[in-house]
Protein backbone atom coordinates (compact mmCIF):
# COMPACT_ATOMS: atom_id res chain seq x y z
CA UNK A 1 0.00 0.00 0.00
CA UNK A 2 1.00 3.50 -1.32
CA UNK A 3 2.26 5.67 2.33
CA UNK A 4 0.29 9.28 2.12
CA UNK A 5 2.47 11.57 4.08
CA UNK A 6 1.53 14.10 7.02
CA UNK A 7 0.08 17.23 6.16
CA UNK A 8 -0.58 20.20 8.47
CA UNK A 9 -3.68 22.52 7.93
CA UNK A 10 -1.08 25.68 7.32
CA UNK A 11 0.28 23.13 4.70
CA UNK A 12 -3.03 22.31 3.11
CA UNK A 13 -3.78 25.89 2.65
CA UNK A 14 -0.27 27.22 1.13
CA UNK A 15 0.06 23.40 -1.09
CA UNK A 16 -3.16 23.43 -2.62
CA UNK A 17 -4.16 27.11 -3.04
CA UNK A 18 -4.36 27.47 -6.68
CA UNK A 19 -6.35 24.78 -9.33
CA UNK A 20 -2.84 24.18 -10.61
CA UNK A 21 -1.37 22.55 -7.66
CA UNK A 22 -4.60 20.60 -7.16
CA UNK A 23 -4.61 19.29 -10.52
CA UNK A 24 -1.07 18.39 -10.14
CA UNK A 25 -1.77 16.42 -7.05
CA UNK A 26 -4.43 14.93 -8.39
CA UNK A 27 -2.51 13.21 -11.54
CA UNK A 28 0.15 11.83 -9.26
CA UNK A 29 -2.21 10.02 -6.86
CA UNK A 30 -3.81 8.66 -10.22
CA UNK A 31 -0.86 7.76 -11.98
CA UNK A 32 1.99 6.62 -9.40
CA UNK A 33 3.92 5.22 -11.39
CA UNK A 34 3.46 7.92 -14.53
CA UNK A 35 0.55 8.22 -17.42
CA UNK A 36 -1.33 5.56 -18.97
CA UNK A 37 -4.05 5.63 -21.02
CA UNK A 38 -6.91 4.16 -19.46
CA UNK A 39 -8.14 2.66 -23.12
CA UNK A 40 -5.13 1.19 -24.63
CA UNK A 41 -2.07 1.33 -21.61
CA UNK A 42 0.07 3.76 -24.17
CA UNK A 43 2.38 5.65 -21.35
CA UNK A 44 3.22 8.67 -24.07
CA UNK A 45 0.83 11.51 -24.17
CA UNK A 46 0.48 15.29 -24.73
CA UNK A 47 -1.74 17.51 -23.11
CA UNK A 48 -4.81 19.26 -25.17
CA UNK A 49 -4.46 22.40 -25.24
CA UNK A 50 -7.41 24.61 -22.62
CA UNK A 51 -9.28 21.59 -22.19
CA UNK A 52 -7.19 20.54 -18.82
CA UNK A 53 -6.72 16.53 -20.76
CA UNK A 54 -4.21 14.72 -22.00
CA UNK A 55 -4.34 12.85 -25.35
CA UNK A 56 -2.90 9.33 -25.72
CA UNK A 57 -0.28 9.15 -28.61
CA UNK A 58 -1.20 5.50 -29.61
CA UNK A 59 -4.79 6.17 -29.40
CA UNK A 60 -6.05 9.49 -28.66
CA UNK A 61 -7.98 8.65 -26.70
CA UNK A 62 -8.48 11.69 -24.55
CA UNK A 63 -8.76 11.68 -20.27
CA UNK A 64 -8.21 13.98 -17.60
CA UNK A 65 -7.42 13.61 -13.68
CA UNK A 66 -11.31 13.34 -13.03
CA UNK A 67 -12.59 11.64 -15.90
CA UNK A 68 -13.86 8.47 -14.66
CA UNK A 69 -13.93 9.34 -11.03
CA UNK A 70 -16.88 10.60 -8.81
CA UNK A 71 -15.52 14.09 -9.92
CA UNK A 72 -16.30 13.43 -13.43
CA UNK A 73 -17.67 16.41 -15.06
CA UNK A 74 -17.77 18.64 -12.06
CA UNK A 75 -18.22 22.44 -12.91
CA UNK A 76 -16.68 23.21 -9.30
CA UNK A 77 -13.31 24.65 -8.63
CA UNK A 78 -10.59 21.65 -7.88
CA UNK A 79 -9.62 23.97 -4.70
CA UNK A 80 -13.43 23.62 -3.90
CA UNK A 81 -12.78 19.86 -3.77
CA UNK A 82 -10.18 19.82 -1.97
CA UNK A 83 -11.53 21.77 0.89
CA UNK A 84 -14.29 19.64 1.36
CA UNK A 85 -12.36 16.33 1.31
CA UNK A 86 -9.94 18.41 4.07
CA UNK A 87 -12.75 19.36 6.02
CA UNK A 88 -14.72 15.83 5.74
CA UNK A 89 -11.48 13.79 6.26
CA UNK A 90 -10.23 15.99 9.41
CA UNK A 91 -13.11 16.56 11.43
CA UNK A 92 -13.97 13.77 13.70
CA UNK A 93 -17.01 14.63 14.17
CA UNK A 94 -18.02 15.14 10.32
CA UNK A 95 -19.77 17.90 8.46
CA UNK A 96 -23.62 18.16 7.08
CA UNK A 97 -24.26 19.77 4.06
CA UNK A 98 -25.42 23.30 5.78
CA UNK A 99 -21.99 23.85 7.51
CA UNK A 100 -19.97 23.06 3.83
CA UNK A 101 -22.15 25.53 2.30
CA UNK A 102 -21.58 28.14 4.53
CA UNK A 103 -17.71 27.05 5.14
CA UNK A 104 -17.38 27.31 1.64
CA UNK A 105 -19.62 29.58 0.88
CA UNK A 106 -21.41 27.68 -2.11
CA UNK A 107 -25.12 26.49 -2.38
CA UNK A 108 -26.78 23.82 -0.26
CA UNK A 109 -27.34 21.50 -3.35
CA UNK A 110 -23.21 21.99 -4.26
CA UNK A 111 -22.67 20.77 -0.85
CA UNK A 112 -24.50 18.04 -0.99
CA UNK A 113 -23.35 16.69 -4.52
CA UNK A 114 -19.86 17.32 -2.82
CA UNK A 115 -20.62 15.01 0.51
CA UNK A 116 -22.23 12.77 -1.76
CA UNK A 117 -19.53 11.94 -4.23
CA UNK A 118 -16.78 11.89 -1.29
CA UNK A 119 -18.44 9.17 0.92
CA UNK A 120 -18.87 6.94 -2.15
CA UNK A 121 -15.24 7.73 -2.66
CA UNK A 122 -14.38 6.34 0.83
CA UNK A 123 -17.07 3.48 0.57
CA UNK A 124 -15.45 2.27 -2.43
CA UNK A 125 -11.77 2.50 -1.11
CA UNK A 126 -13.03 0.51 2.34
CA UNK A 127 -15.00 -2.30 0.31
CA UNK A 128 -11.72 -3.25 -0.83
CA UNK A 129 -10.76 -4.84 2.20
CA UNK A 130 -12.09 -8.15 4.09
CA UNK A 131 -12.11 -8.74 7.54
CA UNK A 132 -10.07 -11.30 8.70
CA UNK A 133 -8.91 -13.21 12.01
CA UNK A 134 -11.19 -12.60 15.19
CA UNK A 135 -14.29 -10.77 13.96
CA UNK A 136 -16.39 -9.05 16.51
CA UNK A 137 -20.35 -8.77 15.04
CA UNK A 138 -23.47 -7.99 16.44
CA UNK A 139 -26.62 -5.83 15.14
CA UNK A 140 -27.31 -2.64 16.23
CA UNK A 141 -30.44 0.10 16.02
CA UNK A 142 -30.28 3.69 15.04
CA UNK A 143 -32.34 6.52 14.60
CA UNK A 144 -34.90 8.75 16.40
CA UNK A 145 -37.40 7.87 18.92
CA UNK A 146 -39.68 4.13 18.08
CA UNK A 147 -43.18 4.39 17.92
CA UNK A 148 -43.86 1.05 19.16
CA UNK A 149 -41.83 1.68 22.41
CA UNK A 150 -39.51 -1.68 21.84
CA UNK A 151 -36.39 -1.64 22.26
CA UNK A 152 -33.40 -3.80 20.83
CA UNK A 153 -34.44 -6.40 17.89
CA UNK A 154 -37.62 -5.68 18.63
CA UNK A 155 -37.69 -1.81 17.95
CA UNK A 156 -38.99 -0.28 14.20
CA UNK A 157 -35.39 1.71 13.99
CA UNK A 158 -33.26 1.13 11.26
CA UNK A 159 -30.94 -2.07 12.10
CA UNK A 160 -27.71 -2.05 10.97
CA UNK A 161 -25.08 -5.09 11.05
CA UNK A 162 -21.42 -4.33 12.50
CA UNK A 163 -18.47 -6.43 11.98
CA UNK A 164 -14.92 -5.19 13.67
CA UNK A 165 -11.68 -7.10 13.14
CA UNK A 166 -9.18 -6.89 16.19
CA UNK A 167 -6.10 -8.44 16.92
CA UNK A 168 -5.76 -11.46 19.25
CA UNK A 169 -4.50 -8.98 22.40
CA UNK A 170 -7.92 -7.59 21.58
CA UNK A 171 -7.29 -3.96 19.77
CA UNK A 172 -9.58 -2.80 17.08
CA UNK A 173 -8.45 -2.94 13.32
CA UNK A 174 -11.12 -2.61 10.97
CA UNK A 175 -14.61 -2.11 10.99
CA UNK A 176 -17.48 -2.32 8.48
CA UNK A 177 -20.67 -1.36 8.76
CA UNK A 178 -24.33 -2.65 6.86
CA UNK A 179 -27.71 -1.29 6.63
CA UNK A 180 -29.91 -4.15 6.69
CA UNK A 181 -33.88 -4.73 6.58
CA UNK A 182 -34.07 -7.59 8.69
CA UNK A 183 -31.45 -10.17 10.79
CA UNK A 184 -32.47 -13.18 9.34
CA UNK A 185 -29.67 -15.87 8.69
CA UNK A 186 -29.49 -15.02 5.20
CA UNK A 187 -29.62 -11.09 5.38
CA UNK A 188 -26.64 -12.16 8.37
CA UNK A 189 -25.26 -14.25 5.45
CA UNK A 190 -25.40 -11.72 2.49
CA UNK A 191 -23.60 -9.40 5.13
CA UNK A 192 -20.70 -11.67 5.83
CA UNK A 193 -20.21 -12.38 2.05
CA UNK A 194 -19.86 -8.84 1.20
CA UNK A 195 -17.42 -8.00 5.07
CA UNK A 196 -15.89 -10.75 6.18
CA UNK A 197 -12.89 -13.04 4.32
CA UNK A 198 -13.37 -17.19 4.51
CA UNK A 199 -12.63 -18.72 7.73
CA UNK A 200 -12.54 -15.14 10.18
CA UNK A 201 -13.61 -16.34 13.51
CA UNK A 202 -16.93 -14.77 14.07
CA UNK A 203 -17.42 -13.70 18.21
CA UNK A 204 -20.92 -13.09 18.35
CA UNK A 205 -24.19 -12.62 21.07
CA UNK A 206 -25.36 -16.37 19.85
CA UNK A 207 -28.98 -15.01 18.79
CA UNK A 208 -30.64 -17.76 16.64
CA UNK A 209 -30.06 -16.07 13.44
CA UNK A 210 -25.70 -16.16 13.87
CA UNK A 211 -26.05 -20.44 14.63
CA UNK A 212 -26.06 -21.45 10.84
CA UNK A 213 -23.84 -18.92 8.95
CA UNK A 214 -21.14 -20.76 6.96
CA UNK A 215 -17.74 -20.06 5.36
CA UNK A 216 -16.21 -18.73 8.90
CA UNK A 217 -15.73 -19.92 12.28
CA UNK A 218 -18.38 -19.23 14.79
CA UNK A 219 -18.05 -18.17 18.59
CA UNK A 220 -21.48 -17.74 19.82
CA UNK A 221 -22.53 -17.38 23.23
CA UNK A 222 -24.08 -15.23 25.88
CA UNK A 223 -22.22 -12.21 26.21
CA UNK A 224 -21.75 -10.16 29.64
CA UNK A 225 -21.77 -6.26 29.27
CA UNK A 226 -18.75 -5.13 28.38
CA UNK A 227 -17.95 -8.00 26.05
CA UNK A 228 -17.29 -7.03 22.25
CA UNK A 229 -16.20 -3.83 23.82
CA UNK A 230 -14.97 -2.68 20.52
CA UNK A 231 -17.60 -3.15 18.74
CA UNK A 232 -19.99 -1.68 20.59
CA UNK A 233 -17.72 1.39 21.54
CA UNK A 234 -17.72 1.61 17.83
CA UNK A 235 -21.81 1.62 17.67
CA UNK A 236 -22.21 4.05 20.51
CA UNK A 237 -19.57 6.31 19.33
CA UNK A 238 -21.72 6.38 15.46
CA UNK A 239 -24.82 6.76 17.21
CA UNK A 240 -23.11 10.37 19.38
CA UNK A 241 -21.69 11.03 15.44
CA UNK A 242 -25.71 10.81 13.71
CA UNK A 243 -26.75 12.72 16.30
CA UNK A 244 -24.26 15.21 16.93
CA UNK A 245 -23.71 15.92 13.18
CA UNK A 246 -27.14 15.02 11.54
CA UNK A 247 -29.46 14.93 14.52
CA UNK A 248 -29.81 11.56 14.37
CA UNK A 249 -31.53 11.60 10.82
CA UNK A 250 -31.35 8.23 8.62
CA UNK A 251 -32.28 9.21 5.01
CA UNK A 252 -28.68 8.98 4.08
CA UNK A 253 -27.94 6.37 6.77
CA UNK A 254 -25.60 4.28 4.44
CA UNK A 255 -23.47 6.79 3.21
CA UNK A 256 -22.96 7.91 6.90
CA UNK A 257 -22.17 4.11 8.46
CA UNK A 258 -19.92 4.73 5.09
CA UNK A 259 -18.02 8.16 6.21
CA UNK A 260 -17.87 6.68 10.24
CA UNK A 261 -16.11 3.56 9.07
CA UNK A 262 -13.72 5.69 6.85
CA UNK A 263 -12.01 7.78 9.80
CA UNK A 264 -12.67 5.66 12.62
CA UNK A 265 -10.53 2.90 9.98
CA UNK A 266 -7.97 5.31 9.43
CA UNK A 267 -8.39 6.79 13.43
CA UNK A 268 -4.44 6.52 14.04
CA UNK A 269 -3.05 7.71 10.65
CA UNK A 270 -3.23 11.93 11.91
CA UNK A 271 -2.40 13.84 9.42
CA UNK A 272 -1.72 11.75 6.73
CA UNK A 273 -5.68 11.29 6.62
CA UNK A 274 -6.36 14.05 4.34
CA UNK A 275 -4.12 12.64 1.27
CA UNK A 276 -5.38 8.90 2.19
CA UNK A 277 -8.81 10.14 1.33
CA UNK A 278 -7.92 12.07 -1.76
CA UNK A 279 -6.54 9.57 -2.73
CA UNK A 280 -9.63 7.53 -2.61
CA UNK A 281 -11.58 9.89 -4.50
CA UNK A 282 -8.99 10.01 -7.34
CA UNK A 283 -9.04 6.58 -7.46
CA UNK A 284 -12.66 6.32 -7.44
CA UNK A 285 -15.63 5.00 -9.35
CA UNK A 286 -18.02 7.57 -10.79
CA UNK A 287 -20.81 5.07 -10.73
CA UNK A 288 -23.08 6.50 -7.46
CA UNK A 289 -25.68 4.31 -5.94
Amino acid sequence: MAHAENITFEEFRTRFSTEESCRAELFRLRFPNGFFCPKCGCTEYYPVRGRNAFQCRACRHQTSVTAGTVMHRTHLPLTVWFWAIYLCATDKRGISAVQLSRTLNICYESAWYLLHRIRRAMAQRDEKYALSGIVEMDDGYVGGATHNGKRGRGTDKAKIVVALSKTENGAALFTRMQVVKDVTSKTLQQVIGKTVATGAKIECDGYRSYRNLSGVELDAKKYEPGDLHWLHKAISNLKAFLLGTYHGRCTQLQAYLDEFCFRFNRRKTGDQIFLRLTRAVAASCVQLH
